[in-house]
């Protein structure tokens, strides 16, 4: 297998990756451009956009902005309504993972920057047999989330004649360069397929499971052409627009509304991914029992490309996290009611042969990873200088989490400092 020369990355990542003659992947030079662009051209170029859906008549809202209470949220959000003057409607697709940390952080965003919002909340035993369905047809047990997170704000959107909608970071374009920032790419009904959704539309469930109608895949069903057609709905990601450095964003939300962190059970990274119980859990795992890396990797390779440390710090963490079987994996199966044999079994058929073998006891092992690729011929030309080492930051919890908790179905809508966990007595 080959890996980057610079990052951690190899290449069958699932987004698709390629290297040029350095043997440097495609999602390193992209990052490149961040330090040569002129992002105060691109915060104008912005401005002369969204100038146009800014306070447009017989609407009360300029712009939609799909929200989770990521940190990342609060950045889009914290830029759209305060520098770039837009009355945003905040939407989020339930993902019934919900952990404490995350229902306070959505609730933090909504009542801190003062904005209307609305959530979809799908029945959880179509959840369930959703995911059932998309683990054993893709390997994939969040399908579901990907599918309405990035349903949900286009059906508001053409629903309520709001055609904006500002994404955060186009992850394709952020991890492996399969866009540029000039190509200034849109979310689209073919990206949302193509790739966050495996290429697995919710029209192609139906017959797969017979507890699964078309009335249960209507919060996963995109818009028609027509109705797109006729709204004019365009998704924007500001990370077009922005030079777009997540750690460095998170702590200015920290700094500013209060963010609250999360240790992660499967990166060192306690910024992302701290609303939901499964994305660095369950969900990681799966990947890296596909393609034999995981989320640590993502954020190590992201952090390299930074500057902030070596290849050599990042495969220690990669190491120390991408191999650890998540503990709440026994939580998940229980609230899916599969066995593991049955879940292993599924995944087990989406392994990546040219990383894992098969024994002839039945377990697998892996037999490539960045580790042996640590003093490959050019890694050494390809190097970048550590010139901003950052620390991911630890808040202090309002309320205990716990990983033997239940998952969170629905949360509190507001919060402030005298509110912010249940009143005793």
């Amino acid at each position: 297998m080959q890996y980057c020369k610079r990052c951690l990355y190899p290449a069958n990542h699932p987004l698709g990756i390629t290297f040029d003659e350095r043997g440097i992947c495609s999602g390193c030079c992209v990052h490149e451009e961040k330090y040569v662009i002129n992002w105060d051209e691109k915060h104008q170029e912005l401005e002369e956009i969204v100038a146009h859906y800014r306070g447009r008549p017989n609407t009360s809202h300029d712009c939609i902005i799909p929200v989770s209470g990521t940190g990342d949220d609060f950045f889009v959000v914290d830029t759209m309504k305060n520098k770039f003057g837009l009355n945003p409607l905040l939407v989020t697709y339930n993902t019934q993972f919900n952990t404490k940390v995350g229902i306070r952080n959505l609730a933090r965003l909504v009542s801190e920057l003062d904005c209307d919002h609305m959530m979809s909340t799908v029945g959880p035993d179509t959840v369930k047999e959703v995911t059932r369905t998309t683990i054993e047809l893709i390997g994939d047990m969040y399908w579901h989330v990907l599918a309405g997170s990035r349903t949900f704000p286009v059906q508001v959107a053409t629903k309520f004649n709001i055609p904006l909608i500002i994404w955060g970071v186009n992850g394709w374009l952020d991890q492996v360069g399969m866009f540029s920032h000039h190509d200034e790419v849109e979310m689209t009904k073919k990206t949302r397929k193509e790739h966050a959704l495996r290429r697995l539309d919710a029209e192609q469930l139906i017959g797969v499971n017979k507890n699964i109608s078309n009335k249960d895949l209507q919060a996963f069903t995109y818009p028609s052409d027509v109705q797109l057609e006729k709204s004019r709905v365009r998704g924007l990601y500001l990370g077009n627009y922005v030079h777009w450095d997540s750690q460095r964003q998170i702590e200015g939300m920290i700094e500013k509304y209060g963010y609250e962190t999360l240790p992660q059970e499967r990166t060192f990274n306690t910024y992302e991914t701290s609303n939901c119980w499964n994305n660095d859990t369950v969900h990681d795992y799966i990947k890296f029992l596909k393609y034999g890396y995981g989320k640590a990797t993502d954020h190590a390779s992201r952090d390299i490309r930074l500057k902030r440390m070596t290849r050599e710090e990042g495969a220690v963490l990669v190491q120390q996290y991408d191999t650890k079987p998540p503990a709440v994996l026994k939580d998940f199966l229980k609230w899916l009611d599969m066995s593991e044999n049955e879940f292993m079994g599924h995944i087990n058929k989406f392994r990546d042969k040219n990383v894992w073998h098969k024994n002839k006891d039945g377990t697998w092992t892996l037999t490539d990873s960045v580790h042996n690729h640590l003093t490959d011929d050019g890694v050494e030309e390809a190097r970048l200088e550590v010139n901003d080492p950052r620390a991911y930051k630890e808040t202090p919890l309002l309320e205990e989490e716990a990983y033997d908790e239940e998952y969170i179905l629905m949360g509190r809508i507001y919060m402030d400092e005298n509110n912010y966990k249940a009143i005793e007595g």
